[in-house]
């Protein structure tokens, strides 16, 4: 059984920072490339940021310079640390894992981050 499972989510303050993580289970997770997606209220659910199986990332535009993702193999864990956080960056965060060779796609439960004071 496949099981992604995300923590590390919570209320911060503007400017704080917090650190989420995502334990992969039930996949060889090394083949896999990981992404964290959020949604928040009224609108799509859109790439935060991702990183390849061989470790290449990447980020969309509003979070550059302030997230960054990483990820151990040994642990079977994605992670995602965000400095200088926003009101805007207010989401439920999700975590995906995805195997392009064979078309294979798992998501997690979700984790709520709230930025406000």
């Amino acid at each position: 059984q496949v099981q992604l499972v995300e923590s590390g989510g919570g209320l911060v303050q503007p400017g704080g920072s917090l650190r989420l993580s995502c334990a992969a289970s039930g996949i060889i997770f090394r083949f896999y490339a990981m992404g964290w997606y959020r949604q928040a209220p009224g609108k799509q659910r859109e790439l935060v940021a991702g990183i390849s199986s061989g470790g290449n990332t990447d980020y969309v535009d509003s979070v550059k310079g302030r997230f960054t993702i990483s990820r151990d193999n040994a642990k079977n864990t994605v992670y995602l640390q965000m400095n200088s956080l926003k009101p805007e960056d207010t989401a439920v965060y999700y975590c995906n894992g995805r195997r392009t060779t064979t078309l294979q796609d798992y998501w997690g439960q979700g984790t709520q981050v709230t930025v406000s004071s």
